[in-house]
């Protein structure tokens, strides 16, 4: 029976259900991951850093070192995305979180299921398309050399490296390199709705950066299709296989929300708001990136294309 207009169809189930471990449940990707795991059948557990207060809840607390490893024993499979954000102006406390977070956490992760009798089949380690720096116009894929010339870059390289307990000890090990999540409740598009609403967006620098985003409904099913496909292991780009530059982004936003995108931030005061180096690493940096593995192993995007991404996720939002 073909649902009424406005209902969504019940998921279907998978053919085999999980128990699955979850770091960074309360982020952008956590929030919408859990959900769709559970309606899919799985039998989710949270990883939490404060005391467990519901059914399925462990503690753990990175900043410590502390996770109990006979917590896990029985898990399938774990997916670790917890991490500080890097949008806070950066300053020497705020890198250190942003790196021990991702080093410190990663590590316990990989430790903690190494050394279980029954190891899980499979750990998806959270990364970032960011580890490959500044690049301009080149095409970048999961062959593509990686970058030592910024702070991100070489985070999100011993992000990878720390879930080598992990890889020694036979499990599956995957790194979601994830580009620029769209969903109005946080990340990026966030803080550019607000500007953009006010009629104060527009390019920033020259606009020629490209940017590499995804739709958060295309990065929870990716995640779904990397965790049931044992082909997988190492990097994978998550993003759509049609970044756009910048300028072409803010353009496409104004449109989709009607608003003028006419304003340009000179790059210059970009660097004076965030500090050069944030600046550089982020919002002036361009990297273009084709989801290759994805593409490969035929995973179909449901929202390909930015403008259809943006209406979506900002509609959902809305429900």
């Amino acid at each position: 029976m073909t649902p009424a207009r406005g209902q969504r169809s019940a998921p279907e189930k998978d053919a085999e259900s999980l128990r699955i471990a979850i770091t960074g449940s309360n982020g952008l990707v956590g929030k919408a991951l859990v959900p769709f795991l559970i309606a899919r059948g799985h039998d989710v557990v949270r990883l939490v850093r404060s005391a467990p207060k519901n059914p399925g809840e462990i503690a753990w607390d990175p900043a410590r070192r502390q996770l109990e490893a006979d917590d896990l024993e029985g898990v399938d499979a774990v997916i670790h995305l917890a991490g500080e954000p890097i949008s806070e102006r950066w300053s020497a406390s705020t890198k250190a979180r942003i790196r021990e977070s991702r080093i410190i956490g990663t590590t316990l992760i990989a430790e903690a299921i190494a050394s279980l009798t029954k190891k899980p089949r499979v750990l998806l380690s959270g990364s970032a398309i960011g580890i490959y720096g500044n690049r301009g116009n080149e095409w970048l894929d999961e062959s593509s050399a990686v970058s030592n010339e910024d702070f991100l870059a070489r985070v999100a390289q011993e992000w990878e490296a720390a879930a080598r307990p992990a890889v020694q000890a036979g499990i599956r090990v995957v790194h979601p390199r994830l580009g620029v999540v769209l969903h109005p409740s946080g990340g990026a598009l966030e803080r550019l709705l607000s500007v953009f609403r006010l009629g104060a967006g527009g390019k920033i620098g020259n606009g020629e950066q490209w940017l590499s985003w995804i739709a958060r409904t295309d990065v929870v099913a990716a995640l779904h299709f990397l965790l049931r496909d044992d082909d997988f292991r190492g990097p994978v780009n998550v993003v759509s296989p049609n970044p756009e530059t910048n300028a072409q982004f803010s353009k496409i936003l104004g449109h989709v929300i009607s608003r003028p995108a006419v304003a340009t931030v000179p790059a210059m005061a970009v660097r004076l708001m965030l500090g050069g180096e944030m600046a550089n690493a982020t919002v002036l940096s361009s990297q273009r990136v084709r989801p290759k593995a994805l593409d490969e192993y035929g995973f179909r995007f449901q929202y390909p294309h930015l403008e259809g991404a943006l209406r979506h996720e900002i509609a959902d939002a809305a429900k």
